[in-house]
Formats: C-alpha cells, structure tokens, sequence
C-alpha cells in the first residue's frame, strides 16, 4: 500500500545553509517530517502561498491527512482583538493559506492534527478567541520557559476522550507557546496543563481532528502521528 500524503504547513523566513545566508525560504523543522514517515505516512510542505478561490478543495482532494504545524501568532485581527505588547509581528499570508487549507479539511472531514499554532488557528477558524500573552493570565513563564528553549509540563487528559484513549491519563510534554486557546466553538476540551491551560481539543464528530498545544515533533513520543496515519489510511 502506498504512503499516505500527509500536508505540513510550513514556515516562510530567511534561511542558510552551506555558503547560503538568510535566503528567502519555505522552512518546517526536521521533526515533523522525520516523525510522519516513521508513522507511515509522506510529508508534503505545503508553503504559505495563499490559494485561489476553488484551490483549497482540490489540494485537499491530495492529500490523505494534514497537520497545521506551530510557529508565529495569529493575527489578533482575525478574531477581533488588538495586537497585545508581546504578539509577534503578523504572517498574513501563512494566516491565509492556514485558513483556507483548514476550512477545505474541515468540509472534506480530512484527518487534522493542529500543533501550537496550529491548535490555534483551528480555534480560530472555528470563531473562538485566544489569550494574546498567557503569563498575563497564569503567570510566570511554564510554557515557554526562555527563548529557543522548550519547557516541560504535565498535561492531564480528560477520561473518555480521544486524546485520553491515544495517550493514556496524563503525559509530560515539550511546550513552547506564549498564547493559549480562550474559546473553541465546536471543539471539546480534552487535555490541560495544571494550571489550567487548554493543552488539547478534539471534535467529537469528525473522524480526526485534534489539537494540542504542545510540540510532539519534538519528542520521541510517535503516537500521535501515528494515531492521524492510521486515520489517513
């Protein structure tokens, strides 16, 4: 049987490598790749390069699964707020193309898994709100301990769930998000961090299609890739 195509939304920045130094580049760290083909699957970047109006649907229509992959904030004026102090300067196209891709999985009830950000703008997209700097709200600085550097919690998962059947009661997990999920319409909370935090969601309807606040690209845990694998075959 052949590899199902799992989408990676990707990054575009500057880059380098070899005599290259910051090149415009579509960019996605070496984990989510490495963990979907050893889950099975084939990953295929997907660039923030916003599609036309009957695109989203047929890029979708190739794809077997996707996963909105972490990095910058979403725009605060795509669910009406103003830019808090510490938001990071806005990707209106990575905000667009993620949009679009995800409306068009949403329809098509393609397996999902969205990852920090990503978890996030599926809040979004279905007309929930975030938390712009969590400290504001839990204080000090759990979830993303210092620049470049991951910090480690315990995330509790809610009995009956499907994160609670994939991942069993409680994990440690690698965290690295200075924003949280506030509100997610059609979503059911099924994961948070001790201090309260929504750290996963899930739709009860669909086939899959979870978030999580956290990064499993960046640890050795595989289940989750291979529980959207599974539900991309």
């Amino acid at each position: 049987m052949a590899r199902p195509l799992i989408g990676i939304s990707c990054y575009a920045e500057p880059a380098s490598w070899g005599v290259w130094r910051d090149v415009p580049a579509a960019v996605l760290p070496w984990g989510y790749v490495d963990h979907v083909a050893r889950a099975g699957g084939y990953p295929v970047l997907l660039p923030p390069v916003p599609p036309e109006a009957d695109e989203p649907a047929g890029i979708i229509a190739g794809l077997a699964g996707l996963i909105i992959a972490g990095g910058p904030d979403v725009d605060p004026v795509r669910y009406g707020q103003s830019p808090h102090p510490a938001t990071q300067a806005p990707r209106p196209e990575r905000d667009a193309t993620e949009a679009e891709l995800l409306a068009a999985a949403v329809q098509a009830d393609l397996p999902l898994l969205g990852i920090c950000r990503g978890m996030q703008v599926m809040a979004v997209g279905a007309g929930g709100q975030l938390v712009q700097h969590l400290p504001d709200l839990v204080g000090g600085s759990t979830h993303a301990p210092g620049e470049g550097r991951y910090g480690s919690h315990e995330v509790r998962l809610v009995e009956g769930s499907l994160m609670h059947r994939l991942l069993g009661p409680s994990l440690r997990v690698p965290s690295y998000h200075h924003q949280g999920v506030a509100s997610h319409p059609g979503y059911v909370a099924s994961g948070h961090a001790p201090d309260a935090t929504v750290e996963a969601m899930e739709a009860p309807e669909a086939r899959f299609r979870v978030g999580v606040q956290w990064h499993p690209e960046a640890d050795t845990d595989p289940r989750l890739f291979q529980a959207l694998v599974a539900a991309a075959r």
